[in-house]
């Protein structure tokens, strides 16, 4: 009995179970589990963005450049703001600038924005979280930038015709192609872009409330307003030469050609009634570039033109417009937008690449603003004065 259980102990049984083998299969169904998942995600992933770059590409009719939408690549290699005062604005400043690519506040303080070259306009985000940027025009078309106070730096879009922000920052308007797209602003993202078509040669110049005011030829008179959801229409006005911006009860300011003669008169418009006249004012030489900036109050119109043989900015006192209507000079010729801080005080760059700040008070006094330079500023990147509230 002894020799027979030894005998059994001795021989090694197969386990009815293995343990090692359950394990490889578990782990190879895991696996294979975690595959299948993750080609689905991808799946999902590739329809939605596919979807949304269709809203801003093809699919949304366009015949042009496709406009490039741009996600955030690396959102840990933001640079840092800095409180550096060098360079510093000049003193006086009240507005923040954008030069050589670095947003320079009134107080000195300075955020790099990396990959952003000469600019053409740049507009503060609602809430002051940030500011949008429009590039200068380029053979590839201009692009848009939103850059945020963390040191996040985002193109909106690249390959687009004229760009136009809405005073409160909330909206965008742009040429693609044949079209007219208008989209609203939330984040680093454009939404709910809305689009029509253009004639040959018309382009977006500013947004009056939720109109987007558009410039029929550049060679001659007329606008029309296109109200996003709609067809654009245009009206019976045929001899508004530039729009200067809204009054406070939404009425516009623009220039106007005088009747037969090759002058121009100042006209107060009414933007319900395909921009009729409602009252002009004729007397002072006005320059045609467009260039104008009405105060917050409504009641001042800073505008380029001419005094003698001598181009100037001029002030022009709204509140008299009429057959009298007489100016005051004011600076040099500005260029760009103006940028109006309070209602008696506006800063603008001139021809010069200077900054240029309108005192009405002094001006009205006799004393005209004068240019200062800005430190910093390269050959060929003009500084940009930053325009919203």
């Amino acid at each position: 009995m002894r020799e027979t259980l030894s005998h059994q102990v001795a021989v090694a049984r197969p386990l009815s179970a293995d343990p090692a083998g359950q394990a490889i299969r578990r782990a190879n169904r895991i696996r294979r589990r975690r595959t299948a998942g993750g080609l689905a995600l991808a799946a999902v992933a590739t329809v939605l963005v596919s979807t949304g770059m269709a809203q801003l590409g093809d699919g949304s009719g366009g015949q042009g450049t496709p406009i490039v939408v741009i996600g955030d690549p690396n959102p840990s290699a933001r640079p840092i703001p800095s409180a550096t005062a060098a360079p510093a604005p000049p003193p006086g400043t009240s507005v923040d600038l954008l030069v050589n690519g670095t947003l320079v506040s009134a107080q000195g303080a300075r955020l790099e924005l990396p990959g952003v070259g000469p600019a053409e306009a740049a507009h503060l985000l609602p809430g002051g979280a940030g500011w949008l940027v429009v590039g200068a025009p380029t053979a590839a078309g201009r692009s848009l930038w939103v850059a945020q106070r963390d040191g996040l730096v985002q193109v909106l879009l690249a390959g687009a015709g004229a760009i136009v922000v809405a005073p409160d920052g909330r909206q965008v308007a742009w040429r693609d192609g044949t079209g007219l797209l208008v989209a609203g602003v939330v984040g680093t993202q454009l939404i709910g872009p809305v689009r029509t078509a253009l004639p040959a040669d018309a382009e977006p110049v500013r947004f009056v409330g939720d109109s987007v005011l558009v410039r029929l030829d550049p060679d001659r008179a007329g606008h029309a307003l296109w109200r996003p959801g709609a067809e654009l229409t245009v009206g019976a006005d045929r001899s508004t030469l530039s729009v200067y911006g809204p009054l406070p009860d939404g009425r516009l300011v623009g220039q106007v050609a005088a009747g037969d003669t090759d002058g121009t008169c100042l006209a107060v418009l009414d933007p319900k009634r395909d921009l009729k006249r409602l009252s002009t004012g004729c007397g002072p030489q006005l320059s045609q570039d467009g260039v104008g900036g009405i105060s917050t109050d409504g009641r001042w119109l800073l505008v380029n033109g001419r005094v003698g043989k001598a181009d100037r900015a001029l002030l022009v006192d709204l509140r008299q417009l009429g057959p009298d209507l007489t100016v005051v000079p004011a600076g040099p010729p500005a260029t760009g937008a103006i940028a109006w801080k309070t209602d008696s005080d506006a800063t603008y760059v001139d021809g010069a690449g200077q900054l240029v700040r309108v005192e009405v008070g002094r001006v009205r006094a006799g004393k005209q603003a004068q240019a200062v330079p800005v430190p910093g500023v390269q050959q060929g990147n003009r500084p940009v004065v930053v325009t919203g509230s």
